[in-house]
């Protein structure tokens, strides 16, 4: 039972004492709003939510940390902020509300108001169509669409956090001896290298 039909329950047991408002109030209100562990220098905060969240589903806590625990969120902040051209950070926040409004469209509430199962089958919609629009050369005039270019941040910001390349990625601060053409298998436990 989800908690719309929780709350109309609730209300034919009560008589219909609680007034149709305040049932609206309840349902579209009470949505607890996901945790904002940094103070954004780019985005508003909405937006910092929202971009947070589709930075954990695309990087979610395994038995390794998730894109929110290494600090992801507040990476692609500060990088769009300090390091990306005017248009493109116009590109990017016109892509993060074109986002958002296709999943009011398609789901009736917006992205950071969706339960997880819609918000990853939203996630998974608009980044299929984009990889396939990229595969035909649809983004070389314009760049990479907002999704795709949240993705390369959240595995490059992930990736280059202390987590992401020491308890991911092998990390030996002062390498041995050069051994080369072995398996990858054999030269670190089936792990990538964090620096080469």
């Amino acid at each position: 039972m989800n908690r719309r039909e929780a709350i109309q329950r609730t209300a034919m047991v009560l008589g219909y004492a609680v007034s149709a408002p305040a049932l609206m109030a309840i349902v579209n209100g009470c949505k607890a709003t996901p945790e904002l562990n940094y103070k954004p220098v780019f985005f508003t905060e909405d937006q910092a939510r929202l971009v947070g969240e589709l930075a954990e589903i695309l990087l979610p806590k395994t038995d390794t940390p998730g894109a929110k625990d290494v600090g992801v969120p507040s990476f692609i902040d500060l990088v769009l902020k300090d390091c990306y051209q005017q248009k493109d950070k116009d590109r990017y926040l016109a892509g993060l509300q074109s986002f958002d409004e296709e999943a009011k469209k398609n789901f009736g509430d917006l992205f950071i108001d969706l339960d997880p199962e819609k918000q990853k089958q939203h996630v998974k919609t608009i980044h299929d169509q984009a990889v396939e629009a990229d595969r035909k050369g649809e983004f070389k005039k314009e760049g990479r669409p907002f999704i795709l270019m949240t993705k390369e941040l959240t595995l490059l910001g992930y990736f280059t956090s202390e987590v992401g390349a020491t308890k991911v990625l092998q990390y030996e601060p002062v390498p041995g001896a050069y051994h080369g053409c072995l398996p990858l298998a054999e030269a670190g436990n089936g792990k990538m290298w964090a620096t080469s």
